[in-house]
C-alpha cells in the first residue's frame, strides 16, 4: 500500500478503485496563452465539461482519473480540486513537461544556460510532490514526462533524469508520452538505467505502434504499458482502434495482462480558441469521448474471451501496484 496524492488530499492506493490511467479534463498546446483575445478560458464552461465527463465516466464505475496534463499544457489544479469536490472522482495530477517539439522549451532552454538544468528541473518536481503546486496546496501525484517522434532529445533528457532522482527519493510513479508510437523502449531503458524503479513507470501511447516486437522489448525493462489512446485515429501515422485490439489480445495472449493499463488521452475542454473539426475527422473521431472504452473496446474484448478477471486487474489491480513502490518513503 502507498500514500497517493489526490487533489484533494492523501488517498491509500487500495482505495483507487476502478481507474482511468490517461485523461484531460483540459488541456492546451503552448502557445494558447498568446490568443487570449479571441480564445479566452471560460472557468465555468471547463468546470461544467468536466462534470459531465465525469458522470459519464462515473455511470462505468470509475472511481479515480489520473489527469497528467503537463505544466506547460495549461495544468490546473485548483479546477481539478473543484471538479472532485462536486462529484466525488478521485483526481490526481501530474508535474512535468511536454516533449520538445510540441511543449514550450525556450524558458528552461534560456535557464539552463544560466545553471544546471537538472537541478532546476529536480527541485520543481520534488516541490510540486513534496510542499504543492504554487500556493494551492495540491501535490503532485505522479511525475509526467514526454520524448519527440523518434528521438529523446538533449533537452527532454534532463527531464528524465531529474524525475528519477524525485522517485528514487519519494516513491512517486512517473508516467510518459511517446509520440507517434516511438521510442517506447528508449524510455524504459533510459529510466531503468538512471535507477527508476520498473513498476513505478507507465510507457504512455504504447497503442500508437502496432508492432509486437516493439511492446516487447519496452516491457522487458520490466515497465508497465499505456494503451491509453482509445478513439484518438484519423490522423496520420496513428492506429484505428481495431488495430490497438489486435495488438492489446496478441499482448495479453502472451501474458502480459499484469502490466497493461487502458485509457482514452481525451480533452473534455480544450484552451485557446474553440477547436473545429474538420467534417471527415469528426467521423473519424466519433469515438473520442470519455467511455468509448466501455462502450466499444470492451465488449469486442469480451467477445475475443477477455475475462472479467483479467479486466478488473487491468482497471483496478495495475493502478494500484504502479502507485505502490516496493521501497517508498513518500508520504504524500
Amino acid at each position: 500500500m502507498a500514500i497517493i496524492n489526490s487533489v484533494q488530499g492523501p488517498i491509500s492506493s487500495s482505495d483507487l478503485g476502478k481507474t482511468l490511467i490517461h485523461e484531460h479534463f483540459l488541456f492546451g498546446y503552448p502557445g494558447y496563452q498568446g490568443d487570449h483575445t479571441l480564445g479566452e478560458y471560460n472557468h465555468e464552461e471547463a468546470l461544467q465539461a468536466g462534470i459531465e465527463a465525469v458522470k459519464k465516466m462515473q455511470a462505468y464505475g470509475i472511481k479515480t482519473v489520473l489527469d497528467p496534463t503537463p505544466n506547460d499544457c495549461g495544468r490546473n489544479p485548483l479546477l481539478l480540486k473543484e471538479i472532485s469536490e462536486k462529484t466525488g472522482l478521485q483526481i490526481i495530477c501530474t508535474t512535468g513537461y511536454y516533449c520538445e517539439e510540441e511543449g514550450s522549451p525556450a524558458y528552461f532552454k534560456w535557464r539552463f544556460h544560466l545553471s544546471d538544468g537538472e537541478n532546476q528541473i529536480y527541485e520543481m518536481f520534488k516541490k510540486e510532490v513534496t510542499e504543492g503546486i504554487g500556493d494551492t496546496g495540491i501535490k503532485a501525484g505522479a511525475i509526467k514526462l514526454a520524448s519527440s517522434r523518434d528521438r529523446i532529445t538533449d533537452y527532454e533528457k534532463v527531464f528524465f533524469k531529474a524525475a528519477v532522482r524525485v522517485q528514487k527519493e519519494t516513491g512517486i510513479p512517473i508516467i510518459t508520452h511517446t509520440q507517434y508510437g516511438t521510442m517506447g523502449p528508449e524510455q524504459a531503458e533510459l529510466l531503468v538505467n538512471e535507477g527508476a524503479d520498473p513498476q513505478n513507470v507507465l510507457i504512455g501511447h504504447m497503442c500508437g505502434n502496432t508492432d509486437i516486437d516493439y511492446h516487447i522489448k519496452t516491457l522487458s525493462y520490466g515497465v508497465n504499458i499505456g494503451f491509453d489512446r482509445f478513439g484518438v485515429q484519423g490522423f496520420p501515422g496513428i492506429p484505428t482502434d481495431n488495430d490497438r485490439i489486435v495488438t492489446l489480445l496478441a499482448l495479453l495472449d502472451k501474458g502480459y495482462g499484469n502490466r497493461v493499463m487502458l485509457s482514452q488521452d481525451t480533452v473534455n475542454f480544450f484552451l485557446g480558441r474553440k477547436v473545429e473539426w474538420p467534417e471527415y475527422l469528426k467521423k473519424l473521431l466519433a469515438n473520442y469521448h470519455p467511455t468509448n472504452i466501455f462502450e466499444n473496446i470492451l465488449p469486442v474484448l469480451r467477445e475475443k474471451g477477455v475475462e472479467e478477471q483479467l479486466l478488473n486487474q487491468i482497471f483496478t489491480e495495475n493502478p494500484q501496484n504502479f502507485f505502490t513502490a516496493k521501497s517508498s518513503v513518500y508520504q504524500g
